[in-house]
């Protein structure tokens, strides 16, 4: 499709009910969670509209377009010729690992998690009777990160284990992985009779350098042994309709996913949701390419800005995700310190690294999602606060 979108455009989010622009005030910047400050793709906003425009939104009944368009956008994109009758209707990702915590695990059962993690995946475990087994990810000189083979094993090997929590690519460190990485996951997980759940939702924001795998593409124990999730909520700004999906290739266990989505009646579609969702994924490829490129120059610039500007505060290789980690333990502050200095000096709202669970201390969550102005002003905001410091 031939169409261009303009990732500069500033839209006006303060005060709609924006979780992202209205936690804080008007005075702060907010760069925190995970959405983005672009409008939307032209075409979802002229299918909702449509739809919109029937003035009746009662029940509605399945429509296997959705099957088909999350089917699709897996073979364009990443190669993975999948079934549309292997993908599953999900409300989101993070309820959707839940109900695979419910069909594969047991009570008292232990959950595998690379950390720092996605601070919903270490909440949501322990609320539901499980426990959360670290194994954290080995920081590098560069600034990168690697899987620690050896405590990753001894961790799978432990008879309570029952299943490895992936973030693929990895929030918040910005690891993609490789093939070789995920076949070793798969091939420890497979010894072990360890089974995977796969959050793949930051799968389309990957870098130049680097390519997204999923993990039941890599062998045939990983899809017979997998849930993987997906969501374009990220790539075009959609979080607000909750509508995601879970692909999974054994119909065993699509089956036993799906009597505890039944178990909760959480199988019931959301009209505008699954639109949003069709759309996105059969007519929007443009913009996930020319969104891309913005955020290369985006990630490109916050490099150059750091490194000239505020060389306190360290950024490694980046991978994936808009979400970068900001090393700030140059700055000598502790999490809470971290936290009130960026939102009441610097007028800059971050996710506190701490959250993030082992590992995460000393850490900022930055996004860079957002228009080129927004982006120049947040890191000048940053660059006086800490100049301020002396």
């Amino acid at each position: 499709m031939n169409l261009k979108h303009d990732f500069d455009a500033v839209v006006e989010r303060r005060h709609t009910l924006c979780k992202k622009w209205d936690t804080y005030g008007d005075d702060v910047i907010p760069m925190w969670i995970a959405d983005t400050d672009f409008k939307c793709p032209q075409p979802i906003v002229d299918a909702i509209k449509k739809r919109a425009e029937h003035e009746v939104y009662g029940y509605p009944c399945v429509d296997h377009a959705y099957e088909e368009a999350v089917r699709g956008w897996q073979h364009r994109r990443f190669g993975w010729d999948i079934e549309s009758d292997w993908v599953e209707y999900t409300p989101a990702v993070v309820p959707a690992i839940v109900y695979a915590m419910k069909a594969f695990t047991h009570p008292g059962d232990q959950v595998l998690v690379q950390m720092p993690a996605y601070h919903p995946f270490p909440q949501v475990i322990p609320h539901n009777g499980r426990h959360l087994v670290p194994n954290l990810l080995q920081e590098n000189a560069d600034g990168s990160w690697s899987v620690d083979w050896e405590d990753f094993e001894q961790k799978a090997a432990d008879s309570r284990t029952t299943m490895f929590l992936l973030c693929s690519p990895h929030n918040p460190t910005g690891k993609c992985f490789t093939r070789e990485e995920l076949t070793r996951m798969a091939e420890l997980c497979a010894k072990y009779h360890v089974f995977v759940v796969s959050d793949e939702i930051h799968s389309d924001i990957v870098y130049k350098g680097s390519r997204h795998i999923p993990f039941g593409s890599v062998s045939s124990w990983a899809a017979d042994h997998c849930v993987v999730c997906v969501n374009p909520s990220k790539t075009f700004n959609i979080a607000g309709f909750r509508t995601g999906a879970a692909i999974i290739p054994n119909r065993n266990n699509h089956t036993l996913f799906y009597n505890e989505m039944a178990n909760l009646k959480a199988f019931g579609r959301n009209i505008f949701g699954t639109l949003a969702v069709q759309t996105a994924y059969n007519e929007c490829e443009y913009y996930a390419d020319q969104e891309m490129e913005y955020l290369q120059e985006n990630l490109n610039y916050t490099h150059k800005f750091l490194e000239a500007r505020i060389p306190q505060i360290k950024l490694g290789p980046v991978q994936a995700t808009y979400l970068l980690w900001l090393d700030c333990r140059g700055l000598g502050m502790d999490h809470l310190t971290l936290m009130d200095f960026f939102l009441k000096k610097a007028k800059v709202a971050l996710n506190d690294g701490y959250t993030f669970g082992m590992g995460g201390d000393g850490f900022m969550r930055f996004n860079i999602a957002c228009p080129r102005t927004q982006l120049v002003e947040a890191l000048e905001r940053m660059a006086r606060a800490i100049g301020a410091l002396g």
